[in-house]
């Protein structure tokens, strides 16, 4: 759910009920600049943060708050709405200033394209450039790309060695029932899924090798190898916590997921100085610190918000 199409139903609930968009609570860290925030170039703002309610989008939502707390604006938490397209549409509205949104999901699902554009940034400032018009400024991305991929536990890739999507490919011929696969539903019915996978790389997994699964059971039988390969998500902590192997896109399949700051444009013409606050948080984020920090939470069962506070913290953003 976490970037996918088909969720307007959720957004109208979300909107029609009056909760997620409504609500909220004032951050109260006591933080101060650090790398951050210096001069505090965002005092007397009162600027709202929101996110979609999975965890990586808490911690990120988390982060963007933290970062205009230390540059001396008022902030209110909204993060954590139901849905992909609630919190866009929260931006977009200005019922909240920021968010951190997904390129691929931005060109794919709201502004619909139907083929990504290969290059992130490229992608990016396709994006950028088509949602000035919804009165929406992208500002520069991070490393960060949460999206799909192919997974497999270690005893797994000591037997097979597949490194890339390529590799597997060429399993699938050499020994069709070594390839065997945990998806979600969606996955494997979607043009950008399974099926195009298999277009794309010239390879045709056989309907009886695929068992179709809630997402977090799919780590957990990747783990186990009840399936040779699973279908994952990039920055997904279980992925370092449960030692699976990652199958590089070789060919560039999958749409670019990389989380950029999404802010509503009037927002940011009043408080221009929120593109300088945001930029040396964005440039650290990367898949290794979203693994990493997304662990913390799913694996370790820890607060999101201290998560993201704990990191700003630790890389010296803010005190």
């Amino acid at each position: 759910m976490r970037r996918r199409p088909g969720l307007l139903l959720a957004f109208v609930l979300v909107a029609g009920s009056g909760c997620g968009l409504q609500s909220g609570s004032p951050m109260v860290d006591d933080v101060q600049p650090g790398s951050v925030g210096k001069g505090e170039p965002l005092k007397g703002a009162h600027l709202t943060v929101t996110s979609k309610e999975f965890t990586e989008q808490l911690i990120l939502g988390a982060i963007m708050g933290i970062a205009f707390q230390a540059a001396g604006a008022d902030v209110l938490d909204r993060t954590g709405i139901q849905g992909s397209i609630g919190a866009r549409e929260a931006v977009k509205s200005g019922d909240a200033d920021g968010m951190y949104e997904y390129t691929g999901t931005a060109w794919i699902t709201y502004l619909g394209n139907s083929k990504p554009i290969p290059d992130p940034e490229k992608q990016w400032r396709a994006v950028r450039d088509a949602d000035l018009k919804n009165g929406l400024t992208w500002l520069p991305p991070s490393k960060l790309n949460n999206t799909y991929a192919l997974a497999m536990n270690q005893a797994n890739f000591r037997k097979y060695g597949t490194k890339t999507l390529s590799d597997v490919a060429a399993l699938s011929k050499k020994g069709p029932g070594a390839v065997t696969l945990c998806v979600e539903s969606e996955f494997a019915n979607r043009a950008d899924g399974l099926p195009g996978v298999e277009k794309a790389y010239g390879m045709s997994v056989p309907a009886k090798n695929v068992t179709q699964m809630d997402t977090g059971i799919v780590y957990t039988q990747v783990k186990k190898g009840s399936c040779t390969f699973g279908e994952v998500f990039t920055t997904d902590g279980r992925i370092r916590s449960m030692n699976l192997v990652a199958m590089k896109d070789d060919k560039k399949f999958f749409p670019n997921y990389n989380a950029a700051p999404e802010i509503n444009t009037k927002a940011l013409k009043k408080w221009p100085a929120i593109a300088g606050v945001l930029a040396p948080v964005t440039r650290k984020l990367n898949n290794t610190v979203a693994q990493t920090l997304n662990a913390k939470v799913d694996v370790e069962g820890e607060d999101p918000h201290q998560v993201a506070l704990d990191w700003m913290k630790r890389e010296g953003l803010v005190k």
